[in-house]
């Protein structure tokens, strides 16, 4: 297995070319597809580490992701930390909640592990479902950042990998809309 993280996601195709409309609705020539990674266990285990590793110190109680790749992160990590794994689903009206009888006790210290950070709103959803909770959020983990500024949590941020260089564009500026390249729609917005 490689020790090069971009060149992981390479390998697991991970990264695509072409025209995609992202989750913000600006339009991106790069995609980073993060389903090409977690149908991966030897790579989800590698990352995964990097993130349990880095917070190891911490005295961690519990792991939490958001839906859908976050539960396998969170899974992941909380396994090789040796603690219990919860995820936050979607609520109505907007926001993260916890169900099927997941808890978290006041003053729990919680990791939160996300796939990919662009714009940080599912992992601040999931940042203000623990603290409602009375959860004390220690550090965030992902996969890939690929944010065009840092985000701020409040808490220290860790990446196994992180891309600046990604271009963006609104619609009425992007080049490849310009060109006429078919406009693609990936993910399934979880």
């Amino acid at each position: 297995m490689t020790n090069n993280i971009e060149e992981m996601f390479e390998k697991a195709g991970a990264v695509l070319k072409g025209h995609f409309l992202l989750a913000s609705g600006r339009h991106s020539p790069v995609y980073w597809e993060k389903f090409r990674i977690l149908q991966r266990p030897d790579y989800v285990t590698r990352l995964c580490s990097m993130i349990a590793d880095h917070f190891r110190g911490q005295r961690i109680d519990l792991v939490a992701g958001p839906t859908t790749g976050g539960i396998i992160l969170a899974f992941e990590v909380a396994r090789q930390l040796s603690t219990r794994a919860i995820y936050a689903e979607r609520a109505e009206g907007g926001g993260r909640t916890f169900r099927r009888s997941q808890t978290i006790t006041p003053g729990e210290r919680v990791l939160i592990v996300d796939d990919v950070l662009t714009g940080g709103g599912s992992i601040r959803d999931v940042i203000d479902t623990v603290t409602t909770l009375q959860g004390s959020v220690i550090g965030v983990g992902v996969l890939l950042e690929r944010s065009e500024k840092s985000v701020d949590f409040r808490v220290p941020l860790f990446s196994c990998l992180r891309v600046t260089a990604q271009e963006t564009y609104s619609p009425e500026d992007c080049p490849q809309c310009t060109a006429q390249v078919p406009l693609v729609k990936p993910g399934g917005g979880q």
